[in-house]
């Protein structure tokens, strides 16, 4: 049976490489030793279509045995793994951010594509054990209109099950697998092998304080948690050098947040997975380290709390990322420091 309760994931290695190592050195046994003795019961491995196969279709070895290593290392230590198909050619997550394409609703031939990788997929991961594997058949939907995923992973959902009728599968809902989107997600019904995923990375003004990838990276203020991140005077002092796009993103996103509100984003997921009695998963959350310690990880407590209460499984985002609970350093390939602290908070 596939029961899991607290993890990490493992990013940048097989998915969204970006240079951040060697393949051979950034993840490896010792990692995924260190992974349990730290008292995660499993990991997230996400994986990208450009990284296990070229552009003609024809699978890179070196990282499948990544993955397969990856795998037996976890059945070794005995941690499960959600493996988690994360970027296709097809579709990125962030391609309104100008990462990737996104054809995958408009082309049938990609959404045929998408069928096919799964299908190589299953036929060399389908001996491993249904209590040791699972599969998240696609990361972040970002199609125009919710039914079009529901269509899409009907579809997915079919091919899959046919291939594996025992495999625990992971879905979520459309737009980022946000939680407000549930009330759209078609689930299939009468089936206990499925596990619904959210991601929530709210409240994003703290979350994601001087991210270099948005608007936020030029905000020169504080940040506050609980309560509204950022203060009437901070945003006076800052209006006049915020650009459009950090203006458009402090006034989505700059309300009062704290456990209890951050436990209501969640609802409508939760609502969704008692409906359906099956279990329910952040598969993603975290708060970069930009954000002075106290307050961060009070937010973590107040996550790992809302989990706990609501019965949620969880996974932090990510082992040596930007968001890390171990320092990697990419100069000369090897692991710092811990963060203690933060790991005792996750897997308490």
């Amino acid at each position: 049976m596939f029961v899991i309760e607290k993890g990490i994931n493992l990013s940048h290695w097989l998915s969204q490489v970006f240079g951040w190592s060697p393949r051979e050195v950034f993840v490896t046994e010792d990692d995924i030793i260190k992974i349990k003795k730290f008292g995660f019961d499993h990991v997230r491995l996400p994986i990208d279509e450009e990284e296990l196969w070229d552009i003609e279709g024809n699978k890179l070895p070196q990282a499948w045995q990544c993955m397969i290593n990856c795998i037996e290392w976890c059945e070794k230590h005995n941690l499960k793994l959600v493996l988690d198909m994360h970027i296709l050619r097809s579709h990125h997550f962030n391609a309104a951010n100008h990462e990737g394409a996104m054809t995958l609703w408009s082309e049938p031939a990609a959404q045929e594509n998408f069928l096919a990788l799964w299908t190589q997929l299953s036929a060399k991961l389908k001996l491993y054990s249904t209590d040791v594997l699972a599969y998240e058949l696609m990361n972040e939907p970002v199609a125009p209109q919710h039914d079009m995923w529901n269509k899409l992973l009907d579809k997915l959902y079919t091919h899959v099950r046919a291939l594996e009728p025992k495999r625990t599968l992971v879905i979520g809902s459309n737009m980022w697998q946000t939680p407000k989107t549930y009330p759209h997600l078609v689930i299939p019904e009468n089936d206990p092998n499925i596990i619904l995923s959210i991601h929530t990375y709210d409240p994003l003004l703290l979350t994601h304080y001087k991210a270099y990838w948005l608007p936020i990276k030029d905000f020169k203020g504080s940040i506050q948690y609980p309560g509204i991140p950022i203060s009437e005077a901070d945003l006076n002092v800052s209006a006049d050098q915020a650009s459009s796009q950090l203006k458009a993103m402090v006034k989505e996103h700059n309300i009062f947040f704290d456990r209890d509100s951050l436990l209501k984003i969640m609802q409508p997921a939760i609502d969704a997975a008692k409906r359906f009695k099956l279990p329910l998963y952040c598969s993603e959350f975290g708060c970069l380290p930009s954000v002075p310690s106290e307050m961060r990880m009070q937010y973590y407590k107040d996550m790992i709390s809302n989990f706990k209460s609501a019965k949620i499984a969880h996974c932090h985002w990510d082992l040596k990322g930007d968001f890390g609970i171990i320092n990697w350093d990419r100069v000369s390939y090897v692991n710092k420091e811990a963060n203690i602290e933060l790991i005792e908070i996750l897997t308490k």
